[in-house]
């Protein structure tokens, strides 16, 4: 008689806390991290694969958010309907490019929760590092704003916008963008696993952000609103790509490191609650 085949990978689960051996946890959260890469490539060209897979006009999508919104603020903006005042651009391109950011950001932010809600039935079903979900994700984001990055080249010799040196340092403000956008979401992910509630109140809470950020307006100089708009952890950030491509330095430097040191520290942070949190919600989504 044939034995029965002993599975993998055994998993022990214990009342003692992971916090209670940290170097042990880091330990495994690298070793993690390293496994899953094979397996994020696989659900990276998966994800981009299904993405463009069953739509006729394919990444020409990934234009359309962009340049709708410029026209549309730009026919405003021309007809004194709206005010936003100065712009160190072109207001089209100032919209556009500003966009192609902020939509990076929040596609960090919802990527994670929506992978993460997607991936309940291969979680509960296969013993995976979590962290192929995360990878898989961040490779999305940086592909998708890839492909905005043909519109925003086309945005400079259109209008012959001047390029300053410092547009070799853009990928280094960007790429803290994005650590501050999945920071979030990590945090994010694995309550929205449990609750619906979270995922459709992130379009809203999205919406109402961009409107606390310089995307569609220059950064305003006092006020109330002004306040508000500096309170804004992407502010920084985003008006640092944007600066750094065009004028050649920041205005507010000081925000900027500030905010890439806490888009650092809470990635690893966020990274370490989902870690935790994760067997949590698979039992409880199990049950």
């Amino acid at each position: 008689m044939q034995k029965p085949r002993q599975p993998l990978h055994e998993v022990i689960y214990t009342p003692e806390s992971y916090l209670r051996h940290p170097i042990r946890l880091f330990k495994e959260m690298g070793r993690d991290l390293l496994a899953a890469r094979e397996l994020a490539w696989r659900l990276l060209v998966r994800d981009i694969s299904a993405q463009y897979r069953q739509s006729f006009l394919g990444i020409f999508w990934a234009f359309v958010p962009p340049i709708v919104t410029a026209l549309g603020l730009t026919l405003a903006n021309n007809a004194k309907i709206l005010n936003v005042g100065e712009t160190n651009l072109p207001y089209p391109a100032y919209v556009m490019f500003s966009m192609a950011l902020w939509q990076t950001f929040a596609e960090a932010v919802s990527s994670q929760i929506q992978a993460v809600s997607l991936a309940k039935p291969m979680l509960v079903r296969i013993n995976f590092p979590r962290e192929a979900i995360i990878l898989s994700q961040l490779g999305q984001v940086f592909f998708n704003f890839g492909i905005k990055l043909i519109l925003i080249v086309g945005l400079f010799l259109w209008f012959k916008m001047p390029v300053a040196w410092t547009i070799v340092l853009t990928p280094v403000a960007l790429i803290h963008l994005v650590m501050l956008g999945t920071c979030i979401g990590l945090f994010l992910a694995p309550i929205a696993a449990l609750y619906e509630d979270f995922s459709k109140g992130l379009t809203l809470g999205l919406g109402f952000w961009l409107f606390l950020t310089p995307v569609i307006y220059p950064v305003p100089q006092e006020g109330t609103f002004a306040t508000l708009v500096r309170l804004n952890p992407v502010t920084p950030l985003l008006v640092a790509v944007r600066e750094l491509a065009t004028m050649g330095h920041l205005s507010n430097p000081q925000g900027f490191w500030w905010m890439s040191v806490t888009a650092m520290v809470g990635l690893l942070v966020g990274w370490l609650f989902y870690r935790i949190a994760m067997p949590f919600v698979v039992e409880r989504v199990s049950a």
